[in-house]
């Protein structure tokens, strides 16, 4: 589940869009997007052979990477969102599909790109009732394949190229279970959530049932260049907070208190999976006629230690 924030007058209040990671995984046949063995790579990922130390001392040991190398998305490692499985729409009524426009490898890079079609077309939604849209998105994510708790997860990523509102992106996690019950008691985990209405910025988040939205965020993130510039986000997670980094620098940390019953370091406590999005956006970063009718984030590894 991402969610968006609304940074009034870039002071934020909140304001949500909800998604979530298909619970079906779809098949090459129905998606465009062949299945694939994993993409050259051997059994024991090296994440690049890196190693960084642990804020505690000692080294980091690599858990799970994908450089996506290959032609094809590697469908032992993600799962892709798709509407007409979920029943997930994409932020303001887009829809999410798994199509080779919207998702895509070459040249060593994932590409996940937001669409305005040429046509407007039903978007099929088997739970909350199909709904007609001109708009396309792509998530993708480890659930059911990959999941850890605590640890380095890092992404090295360019932000699509424009400063015009209307387009988001987001690296995130979310949790394999729901064992603390709905959003938010479970916990999410937002590495970096880029607006192309202020784009000079990233956006960390952690949120969990009880949290002061003032204090999970954090607002003081610049990266410069984002939509030109290919950069590294990473979030370090212990049992008792979370570290947030851009290209190596420490950019911001929290430490969650959340609401009873639960104690710390509940909700955090439990295996989180990878997501990737791109969507257009909503509330202050709203499309509008201004905003480009595609727009792409570029991924050139995940990477995840313990």
């Amino acid at each position: 589940m991402l969610r968006s924030r609304l940074l009034a007058a870039l002071t934020a209040t909140a304001a949500l869009t909800v998604l979530a990671i298909a619970e079906v995984a779809p098949t090459a046949a129905s998606s465009g997007l062949a299945a694939a063995a994993p993409n050259g790579q051997s059994d024991r990922p090296s994440c690049g052979g890196e190693r960084p130390f642990r804020p505690g001392g000692g080294r980091y040991s690599c858990t799970f990477e994908d450089d996506f190398d290959g032609t094809v998305l590697d469908t032992s490692k993600w799962v892709v969102q798709d509407t007409s499985l979920s029943g997930v729409s994409a932020g303001d009524r887009g829809c999410y599909v798994n199509d080779p426009d919207n998702i895509g490898l070459g040249g060593g890079l994932l590409r996940l790109t937001s669409r305005k079609e040429a046509e407007p077309f039903v978007c099929k939604n088997p739970y909350y009732g199909d709904y007609t849209t001109d708009r396309t998105a792509a998530t993708i994510g480890s659930w059911n394949r990959f999941n850890q708790t605590y640890g380095r997860f890092e992404f090295r990523a360019r932000m699509p190229a424009t400063t015009e509102q209307g387009v988001q992106s987001a690296l995130w996690l979310y949790p394999q279970k729901h064992l603390y019950g709905a959003w938010p008691n479970s916990g999410e985990i937002d590495v970096a959530e880029w607006f192309s209405g202020y784009p000079s910025h990233v956006f960390p988040s952690v949120h969990y049932a009880g949290e002061d939205w003032r204090q999970s965020t954090g607002f003081n993130c610049p990266v410069a260049g984002s939509g030109t510039q290919f950069h590294r986000y990473a979030v370090e997670w212990t049992e008792t907070q979370m570290r947030f980094l851009y290209d190596g620098q420490l950019c911001f940390t929290h430490a969650w208190t959340p609401a009873a019953p639960l104690v710390a370091p509940q909700p955090f406590d439990k295996p989180f999976y990878v997501v990737l999005t791109q969507v257009f956006g909503g509330d202050w970063n709203v499309y509008t006629e201004s905003t480009p009718t595609e727009a792409s984030m570029y991924v050139d590894w995940v990477r995840v230690w313990r």
